[in-house]
């Protein structure tokens, strides 16, 4: 029987181990760094009770067996949310997506963006980066104001290097005459997207979803296991410990670029198509909150330099759970990230303050609040979001597929480097579909961007 070796305890790595578990393939072992299992979508508790998240997940889907896998962790322990999120611009609250509420900005800015969309330049189709294709769909105006300083933000990154072939469903096209008809009707446009509505555990924070799935498997699970070095030839993984483990095949869900670098034996090539990965990286910073906090944002989106963080999430309003004994009515939590890089340099030593500041900028919370602060948590991800730049997806052709001549397949939010399918759902499938292939020949329908 094939011998799986599995990197990594994320989404990924779980659903390789869950699909092969449920086949019934016994011969196979996760091996995790961490001392946890959840990858990017774990969850932990700070020291005055409140439940913090990696990032502002949620949960929906694309694909039945994905449901069935939270269905079996989490069962009905779950709420259901219908989203409400906020672009907080010019001193107001627009509704997302912000292109097609811009009636509530102020007349001026209002102006320019209505003109921006009946004098578009170029076209979708022929523009050779992200920030050409946003004017070509979006007029100067909408780009200004929103696009270009919120994802400038979000990626850490100049959108000029970056590929407009990522986008998908992950924006928001236009429709001028919607956009007109919702200024004259003074009609707010809201339900576009696929995370209209959205799950969440009850207790635990998103951590819950691959804790529950973990427990069917948890005596296969190997924590606190770090990797060394791959040796290709030989098929085997060092880990840092000086334990030597063989394998027939291995899924990889660790970062790729780091994944190359510990190869005994990788060609130069390779070495040197990880210069054209990019990625950012992010401070989750978690405000727990005296006080009762009446609002039905979900979350809320800054492109303004008022705040370093680019989204702010209520996150007392997923589960009452998430703060202190289920006491929403004396504290609540905002969970707020900011993206760094070279291209943005964030001190770590500074950036809680600089958030609290921001919410008070930001009129998230009065100045007064600031009194009322009852926990700072800090998380940093030195991985955040891989970034798809233009060169991208060139690099990526090489390295995977002599990765797969060797018996190697690197998925997931960073072993596979696809940001457009790096949600939850789409990782976990990564890792089931990645098996059939091994073991049946499929083909990989997520990662190749056939499905989701």
């Amino acid at each position: 029987m094939l011998n799986f070796l599995i990197l990594g305890a994320g989404p990924t790595g779980l659903g390789a181990a869950y699909h092969l578990n449920k086949l019934g393939h016994a011969n196979w072992r996760i091996f995790e760094r961490n001392a946890y299992v959840g990858g990017l979508a774990a969850s932990f508790v700070d020291d005055q009770g409140f439940t913090w998240d990696i990032g502002g997940h949620v949960l929906f889907s694309h694909y039945p067996y994905f449901d069935q896998a939270v269905s079996g962790a989490l069962g009905d322990a779950y709420y259901q949310h219908q989203r409400e999120s906020w672009v907080r611009i010019l001193q107001t609250w627009v509704p997302y997506p912000f292109q097609n509420n811009i009636r509530h900005l102020p007349d001026c800015a209002l102006r320019e963006c209505v003109a921006g969309l009946k004098t578009l330049r170029g076209t979708p189709a022929t523009a050779g980066n992200f920030r050409e294709w946003a004017e070509a769909v979006f007029g100067s105006g909408i780009v200004k104001y929103f696009m270009e300083p919120y994802n400038r933000k979000v990626w850490a990154m100049p959108l000029e290097q970056m590929s407009k072939d990522w986008i998908a469903e992950r924006v928001s096209v236009v429709d001028l005459a919607r956009i007109e008809q919702n200024i004259v009707e003074k009609r707010d446009d809201v339900n576009w997207g696929p995370n209209n509505i959205f799950l969440f555990p009850r207790t635990g924070g998103t951590g819950a979803i691959y804790e529950g799935i973990a427990g069917g498997f948890r005596d296969k699970i190997t924590l606190n296991h770090e990797m060394q070095s791959i040796d290709l030839e030989n098929k085997q993984v060092i880990f840092d410990n000086g334990r030597i483990v063989s394998y027939d095949f291995l899924i990889n869900t660790s970062p790729l670029d780091l994944f190359i670098r510990s190869c005994i034996y990788a060609p130069d090539v390779l070495r040197a198509a990880i210069d054209d990965l990019a990625h950012n990286s992010g401070f989750v910073v978690g405000i727990g909150m005296r006080g009762k906090r009446d609002e039905s944002k979900c979350w809320m989106y800054f492109p303004e330099n008022t705040a370093p963080f680019y989204r702010v999430t209520n996150f007392h309003r997923y589960s009452p759970n998430n703060v202190p004994e289920g006491d929403v009515d004396h504290y609540f939590s905002l969970m707020c990230e900011t993206s760094y890089s070279p291209h943005n340099p964030v001190c770590s030593s500074t950036i809680v303050e600089e958030t609290i500041a921001g919410l008070v900028a930001s009129d998230v919370i009065s100045d007064a609040e600031r009194n009322a602060v009852a926990s700072r948590y800090l998380i940093d991800i030195p991985y955040s979001y891989p970034i798809p730049t233009l060169k991208r997806d060139k690099a990526l052709c090489l390295l995977q597929s002599y990765l797969e001549s060797q018996g190697v397949y690197s998925r997931g939010r960073f072993g596979g480097w696809k940001y457009e399918v790096a949600n939850m759902d789409h990782s976990f499938m990564q890792g089931v579909e990645v098996v059939d292939r091994i073991l049946n020949g499929q083909e990989e329908l997520t990662y190749s961007g056939k499905i989701g």
